[in-house]
């Protein structure tokens, strides 16, 4: 950060996994899946580190399990209506000014052989 813009500053969280049973299809919302979050929290941690407080900044902890909780909780069909309900939980914490979501899911029915699908949201309180 060069320009003392807040939100230039990054917490990243990659890899997050949790369970759920979103997706159009039936067998996707009886058997459910597994979801891959990343999340990157723009925010100013000038103030955290200056006085070396959590307070102050993102409890990552606290946040992978409010991000797990959403997708455990109610299915969606759409894996970007639950990048959406992600980046809200996480606009949810104070410090944080933007935010970009990626939703994967590697389990997609995709009748082809493939890697993964993602989709990748940003979103700001501005």
């Amino acid at each position: 950060m060069t320009d003392g813009k807040v939100g230039g500053d990054r917490i990243v969280l990659r890899g997050l996994r949790a369970w759920g049973r979103h997706g159009a299809l039936p067998a996707e919302r009886e058997l459910g899946q597994e979801f891959i979050i990343d999340v990157t929290l723009g925010l100013d941690i000038r103030p955290a580190a200056a006085g070396d407080d959590l307070l102050r900044t993102v409890d990552y902890g606290a946040l992978a399990d409010r991000l797990v909780s959403v997708v455990e909780g109610e299915p969606v069909n759409l894996i970007e209506t639950l990048a959406e309900r992600l980046a809200a939980r996480c606009l949810d914490v104070a410090q944080v000014e933007s935010v970009e979501i990626t939703v994967h899911k590697p389990n997609a029915p995709v009748p082809h052989p493939f890697t993964d699908v993602a989709v990748t949201i940003t979103r700001s309180r501005s």
